[in-house]
């Protein structure tokens, strides 16, 4: 369950289901050091409650405010606040700068609705963005995974790519674009030395991990400490829960009997990143079975192999570095 207090989502929708009156901030720009980046929001109820931050306190009290004005006439607002430099100094910043916060009462049935289809697609971990008419306040949401070409969709398939949201022009109108994207996930076939780093540091990058081997030996508890094993066969694992566009998946145990079962399931994925060790002599023939098996050369050539980039490493966690830095060069691409 949402922990109302820090889910600025689930708090609106909890608090219009109670039949009260609800207005939502979002930081539409703001100081490249800002504590709270663009996207991030606050919902406020009509007696002042909220949920969520815009500033990490330092303007939060100035928003409340006007949030219960735009409940009591009705209309959107865009706040550009100036922080001093001991504001700034308070909240973790070197120096001040400026905020711009978007305010939009959810009073009309439209917006709610918005809202409530807003949160069951981030519930469910769907891709979706919210665009919002900066000078009317009109909502209206995409999906980037649906096969969309219009204006709207375009836009919102490159913000959710880099995992960003931002203000865009879309005919001749001002939307600001707030992404909501599902986790991002990491499937680590091999339980072996270079797993241990490599798992460790995605977390550190908001992967949820799991590492996936039948060798009970290797997938240990004490090995990969806070790590999800499974001690399924590769192919079943990704079976039972398949990779998705926010999914990775690297191979790592130098076994055709598990790498390529794992491997296969992955290129009938959509996962954005597949990658598996060994030097170019082993990758060649990797490449020659799964061929055999009626993977074409354009699917193979989704596996990055040699895997990671190019930066001379040698130890595992240097591997580690390079397979992680890939992967993010992959995920960030436009």
């Amino acid at each position: 369950m949402a922990d109302i207090a820090s889910d600025p989502l689930a708090a609106a929708a909890g608090w219009l289901h109670d039949t009260r009156k609800v207005a939502l901030a979002t930081v539409i720009r703001t100081w490249g050091s800002a504590p709270r980046p663009e996207g991030s929001q606050m919902a406020i109820r009509d007696d002042g409650a909220f949920s969520g931050s815009v500033s990490g306190g330092c303007v939060e009290g100035a928003v409340i405010g006007e949030a219960e004005n735009a409940l009591r006439d009705g209309k959107p607002r865009n706040l550009k606040f100036g922080v001093s430099n001991e504001d700034a100094w308070a909240v973790g910043l070197a120096c001040g700068g400026t905020i711009e916060i978007h305010v939009a009462p959810l009073l009309a049935q439209p917006q709610q609705s918005v809202l409530a289809e807003l949160k069951q697609a981030r519930d469910a971990q769907q891709a979706v963005v919210l665009a919002t008419d900066l000078a009317s306040g009109e909502s209206v949401l995409r999906y980037p995974g649906k096969a969309e070409s219009d204006a709207f969709a375009d836009a919102a398939r490159i913000q959710a790519r880099r995992d960003q949201s931002a203000a865009v022009d879309i005919g001749g109108r001002n939307w600001f674009l707030t992404v909501f994207n599902p986790p991002l996930d990491l499937a680590i076939i091999g339980a072996v030395h270079i797993a241990q780093p490599l798992a460790r540091m995605a977390a550190l990058a908001d992967y949820a991990v799991r590492v996936i081997d039948p060798r009970s030996a290797f997938a240990t508890g004490e090995r990969f400490p806070g790590v999800t094993l499974s001690l399924d066969w590769p192919d079943e694992a990704l079976a039972a829960k398949p990779p998705g566009a926010r999914s990775a998946v690297v191979a790592l145990t130098h076994d055709p009997k598990l790498d390529d079962p794992g491997l296969s399931a992955a290129l009938k994925s959509d996962a954005f990143y597949i990658g598996a060790l060994g030097s170019r002599t082993t990758h060649a023939k990797r490449l020659e079975r799964l061929k055999a098996k009626g993977f074409s050369d354009t699917e193979l050539a989704r596996i990055r192999g040699p895997i990671g980039l190019d930066i001379g490493a040698r130890s595992p966690a240097e591997i580690a570095v390079a397979v992680l830095a890939q992967m993010t060069a992959e995920l960030r691409k436009s």
